[in-house]
């Protein structure tokens, strides 16, 4: 039996150069390692998540009217929805 060939992660690469599975693990791997003293409290981010996935900007996890994340976004608690929808 030959060894499965791991695909080692590159830190210096784009996101279009990696696969959709590693970027949505560095994507939660950065909300998660975010400050305390910057990053919003659970119940905070669930709540503006909650509102991002009724807006009908929201495709994929992006807000098409100003470009954002929304995980991102929500997650860092001086932000605010640019449609002050939150």
């Amino acid at each position: 039996m030959e060894p499965k060939e791991s695909k080692r992660h590159c830190y210096k690469c784009l996101l279009r150069e990696m696969d959709e599975e590693a970027y949505m693990r560095q994507l939660h791997r950065y909300i998660e390692l975010l400050d305390s003293d910057l990053k919003a409290a659970q119940a905070i981010y669930e709540g503006r998540l909650s509102v991002c996935k009724e807006c009908d900007y929201l495709e994929a996890g992006t807000c098409q009217a100003c470009g954002c994340y929304v995980e991102l976004r929500a997650a860092v608690k001086k932000n605010r929805c640019p449609y002050k929808k939150w």
